[in-house]
């Protein structure tokens, strides 16, 4: 399967809204972002353009304007994401960036420990 291309932080709001809104015109996108970010729609439209040239989005035409969808899933994005970062700032370790976040001063639900402990658990089985 290929590896969605890094995607800056403008670029993953706008494909927030195409994960959220499914295939959207640009119009819809627009409007979301415009207004929270004081973004113009020439901006917004720059950054449609620049995720069609990575390969992130696809278009098609309809009508006068276009269709925009998504051609790697928010998961899959996310996860090659968190590789990124994991290689670049922990060498590729978890347990560094799990004691980095354990000891950050963020309490931690206990919902959160409960899933914590199930991942470990499953990944020992493995």
């Amino acid at each position: 399967m290929k590896t969605p291309p890094r995607i800056s932080e403008s670029e993953w709001d706008v494909m927030k809204i195409v994960w959220r809104d499914g295939p959207c015109q640009a119009q819809v996108v627009i409007d979301a972002l415009a207004e929270p970010n004081e973004w113009s729609a020439s901006t917004i439209k720059t950054l449609l353009n620049r995720l069609l040239r990575k390969g992130v989005l696809t278009h098609e035409k309809l009508g006068k304007s276009y269709v925009y969808a998504a051609a790697f899933t928010e998961a899959q994005c996310r996860a090659d994401a968190a590789e990124s970062f994991i290689d670049r700032v922990f060498d590729g370790a978890l347990s560094p960036l799990l004691a980095h976040f354990a000891g950050s001063g963020k309490k931690l639900r206990k919902e959160d420990i409960a899933e914590l402990e199930n991942l470990l658990r499953a990944s020992k089985k493995k």
